[in-house]
């Protein structure tokens, strides 16, 4: 892996057209049974490979075995009934058929454990799994039990922890929680938001990672965006929390955002994951349009902690496309590397 500027995916890729319909979230499965399972860990190995050959150094699963980010995870615990299922708003934003918490959660076993097992047997590289984040899991469930967020979201951060430890042990090299519900609920993410994120976190060797972003490159998202103005400033919020908090470090939305990018300054100190690739649209970033976004932002984040990555993931992209996206982003990556070793050499 790169020392300097390494690069990473933050969460999905498109899976394979044979897998699942592709360009779409929430796509149903076309294959079953054994079948599945094996066609779940050939999608997992391309995926790792295609991050390989663009040039990614920290190699993540692309959630090419789940359908969805959040309620893959949320099916295998007990509590959640899926057949009675209602309609919430998510994240104040899109209305979306979801399952109900009925009683007492639990994980009666590991979720993703093998899965990352057969990603560790495929690359050397360091691997990266994704896990959604307390606050977004009890945004994508309805409530028929517990009545408190904070309840709910402290037993899901309980869970989060066990299956995390079990990933580390599986080789596991950073563990990263998905949490957009911090842009958008402020008071929950001050009040018990972030030590709940700590909670799932907790005891961890592995690197962690907390990904703060304004969501896929889907309508809903893009029109929400539509209305947050000229300057985004949500980042405000979570981000002197977070920069206190036991989480190594911070994935954030940066290109093509209109966040004020000195506002990374509030998280000095902190590994940050740079978005550096927009995931809402399907022109192909040029290696200098990633180079100029983090150079934009070296005056705001130590060199040595800063992680070039996409803004989101890119599940609702085509898969050429995706490809070229994160070739663009370690040629970018690359360009900033070279120019950062030449700013250090000693004068021959």
């Amino acid at each position: 892996m790169n020392a300097l500027l390494p690069t990473a995916i933050v969460g999905s890729l498109p899976k394979p057209s044979w897998l699942a319909e592709p360009e779409k979230l929430w796509s149903p499965w076309k294959l079953a049974g054994a079948e599945l399972a094996e066609g779940k860990h050939d999608a997992l190995s391309l995926a790792a490979e295609e991050q390989r050959l663009a040039g990614i150094d920290v190699i993540a699963d692309g959630e090419q075995t789940r359908q969805h980010f959040v309620t893959t995870f949320i099916e295998h615990l007990n509590g959640v009934d899926f057949e009675s299922r209602e309609t919430v708003r998510i994240r104040n934003r899109y209305d979306a058929d979801v399952p109900a918490v009925v009683g007492p959660v639990s994980r009666p076993k590991a979720v993703f454990v093998d899965d990352a097992q057969a990603l560790r047997a495929q690359t050397t590289q360091p691997i990266k799994w994704a896990l959604p984040g307390p606050m977004t899991m009890i945004d994508t469930l309805a409530d028929r039990h517990y009545g408190s967020r904070e309840k709910l979201a402290r037993k899901f951060a309980k869970i989060l922890n066990q299956e995390a430890k079990e990933l580390e042990a599986a080789g596991v090299d950073i563990i990263q929680f998905d949490e957009p519900a911090f842009n958008v609920f402020f008071d929950d993410v001050r009040d018990w938001g972030v030590e709940v994120l700590d909670l799932a976190a907790e005891g961890l060797r592995a690197e962690t990672v907390v990904h703060i972003c304004y969501g896929y490159g889907i309508k809903a998202n893009t029109d929400w965006k539509a209305t947050l103005g000229s300057e985004w400033r949500q980042y405000e919020e979570s981000f002197p929390l977070l920069q206190r908090s036991s989480v190594d470090t911070v994935s954030l939305e940066c290109h093509n955002s209109h966040a004020p990018v000195e506002l990374i300054g509030l998280l000095r100190g902190k590994k940050v994951m740079v978005g550096a690739i927009d995931v809402a649209r399907t022109a192909i970033e040029t290696p200098e349009e990633v180079a100029a976004t983090l150079r934009k932002v070296l005056p705001f984040v130590d060199q040595d902690k800063l992680y070039p990555s996409t803004n989101c993931g890119m599940a609702p992209l085509s898969r050429h496309v995706a490809r070229d996206k994160m070739a663009a982003l370690a040629s970018g990556a690359a360009i900033v590397r070279a120019e950062l070793a030449g700013a250090t050499s000693p004068p021959t």
